[in-house]
């Protein structure tokens, strides 16, 4: 296979040395570096440094790897392979429930599990395959995101966090919100929340009134249903 930037760039950059080293190395840096400035920019607990360090991990394990098998009888990626493991580990555990029931990190993890390989791919001088990955996870963390906005306002299907005065509160807001043409599909008592003197629910609901489905977006029903007197407070869930 060639590697058009490799080619582009000259041999030494395709072959194992000291320059094609620091070269997957900074490149490997500069990459990951982007997308964890899009993540911190969003304050989001995996920034810029930890999207780094995972990117240059599994360089430099590539790297060791690519060593191993040029100058031994060793033919098996074990190092990389170990290391991939290794951050679906991380990225895993890294995955967290909110005090409202809410899953949160999954984009992230997602982020670093893949700014991982691409790490890798550095780390084995394929770096048309590692730029190419590093543009289409930009794209989907940084451009996206106004789309999958959108796309969820207009779903027929969400999800709230419901805080209400008194669990005695609770049917006459059933009641109310079926009148408005919304279907209950689940509710959860939050546990989080037992001795605050609030009853909080995770509750999600279904649009089935075609007059909602055309007319109305998620915040505008919420910020109708924040108007009863015995909600106390009210907000989406976001996915």
């Amino acid at each position: 296979m060639i590697e058009p930037l490799g080619e582009l760039l000259g041999k030494w950059a395709v072959e194992l040395n000291v320059y094609s080293v620091i070269l997957r190395v900074i490149l490997s840096m500069v990459l990951s570096a982007v997308i964890g400035c899009e993540r911190s920019s969003k304050r989001h607990s995996a920034g810029l440094r930890t999207f780094i360090i995972v990117s240059l991990g599994m360089t430099f394990a590539m790297l060791i790897d690519t060593f191993i098998i040029m100058n031994t009888d060793f033919k098996l990626y074990v190092i990389s392979g170990a290391a991939v493991i290794a951050i679906a580990t991380i990225t895993v555990n890294s995955i967290l429930f909110s005090s409202k029931n809410q899953i949160k990190g999954l984009t992230t993890s997602a982020g670093l599990w893949t700014v991982g390989l691409i790490g890798l791919a550095c780390g084995a001088g394929l770096y048309t395959i590692a730029v190419i990955g590093f543009f289409a996870v930009l794209i989907c963390m940084a451009f996206f995101t106004g789309i999958e906005k959108y796309l969820k306002n207009r779903s027929n299907h969400f999800e709230v966090h419901l805080e209400l005065e008194s669990s005695a509160n609770l049917r006459s807001f059933i009641t109310t919100i079926r009148e408005l043409g919304l279907v209950v599909d689940d509710i959860e008592v939050n546990p989080a929340y037992v001795n605050s003197g609030l009853s909080v629910y995770t509750m999600a609901l279904s649009i089935n009134s075609p007059e909602l489905k055309k007319y109305k977006t998620h915040k505008e029903i919420i910020e109708a249903l924040s108007t009863i007197e015995y909600v106390y407070h009210i907000e989406e869930l976001s996915g």
